[in-house]
């Protein structure tokens, strides 16, 4: 990819706990380009906020042990001081949370909150600072904004609120927007609404947009390009057509596999992945899915006990898995790749 505006390169976050070090993401590296979203889609616990935590400079560095290399638009994040990085958080690069009702205050205004941000981003005055956040509530397709502006995170229902988020997050027109399972708990009609707002301001403001989310459904709709976490590791990435279409790893054809197909019989049984992911503090040797994995019997010398598989990235296509391409071919051959959306 030529000039990425977000580069993570061998990034590692451990945490230090009293019973040892919680390695969250041990080495990621992946690009993203201005104008396009990246998928990171994972079972929890897969490293996949940690990430992007990291990315906004969040961690309690007391605690943290971060190392690698994490350049947005050609600044290096992981040196920067605790003044450059609020500087751009909330300016150049910015958050949507999963829980907008537990990341609102609860006493101040939503237009108060909006108004907040782009105040100690451009100097604006009080009453610019509120009607930019009455344009931001417009835009995002809230009725009677400047009605609105005055309301409480209460008095807001749950797409609503989730609807002033995103207008916080993009008051200032950052260039990063993180968005962190921001549809989670909302029904899926609402969830369609945020899908279609979040390409439609993509559009208008060539934002560059990072979507957490385990839902595969939710990817297959928003995403330009998807990364899937296991285990604080890549084990796949490539375009989304690629990835669920094509599924290069086991872990990926399982996630497709326990989720239910828009096309062909209705009464397919699910087929969920057996065991439960992997702990960070004391994570499998070799493979870290190979407990888990319905073809490690498959690979010849034991390699995926005792052997990391390498991420192997050709034009943007990368795969972590000790099956060679024909054996993938052979074996992922019964999944339909009618059923990946």
């Amino acid at each position: 990819m030529n000039n990425p505006f977000l580069s993570i390169r061998d990034l590692k976050v451990h945490f230090s706990t009293e019973d040892g070090v919680v390695k969250a993401v041990d080495g990621l590296s992946f690009d993203l380009a201005k104008g396009r979203t990246l998928g990171i889609v994972g079972e929890s616990g897969s490293g996949k906020s940690v990430t992007n935590l990291a990315v906004l400079g969040l961690h309690d560095r007391e605690h943290t042990a971060l190392d690698g290399e994490i350049l947005l638009d050609g600044k290096e994040l992981l040196t920067a001081t605790e003044r450059e990085l609020e500087r751009l958080r909330g300016n150049k690069m910015s958050m949507i949370f999963q829980d907008a009702l537990a990341s609102l205050s609860p006493y101040h205004t939503i237009g108060a909150q909006i108004g907040e941000t782009y105040r100690k981003h451009t100097g604006a005055s009080r009453r610019e600072a509120r009607a930019r956040a009455v344009d931001m509530l417009r835009r995002v397709g809230i009725p009677m904004p400047d009605v609105r502006v005055d309301d409480y995170p209460h008095q807001f229902s749950g797409g609503m609120r989730q609807r002033a988020m995103i207008a916080m997050a993009l008051v200032c027109d950052p260039e990063l927007l993180i968005a962190d399972e921001p549809t989670t708990a909302l029904d899926v009609t609402v969830q369609a609404q945020i899908m279609d707002l979040l390409k439609e301001l993509q559009q208008e403001f060539g934002t560059a947009i990072v979507f957490i989310t385990h839902d595969l459904g939710v990817i297959a709709d928003i995403a330009d390009d998807v990364l899937v976490m296991y285990g604080g590791r890549c084990v796949e990435q490539g375009s989304k057509k690629e990835v669920l279409r094509d599924p290069q790893h086991p872990y990926t054809l399982g996630l497709l596999g326990s989720m239910p197909s828009l096309h062909g019989p209705v009464d397919v049984p699910l087929s969920p992945i057996p065991g439960s992911p992997p702990s960070l503090l004391n994570p499998p040797s070799g493979c870290r899915f190979h407990p888990r994995c319905a073809f490690m019997e498959k690979v010849d010398g034991g390699r995926c006990t005792s052997l990391q598989p390498v991420l192997e990235v050709v034009d943007g296509r990368g795969t972590a898995c000790h099956l060679a391409p024909g054996q993938r071919r052979e074996l992922f051959a019964d999944f339909a790749t009618a059923r990946a959306l």
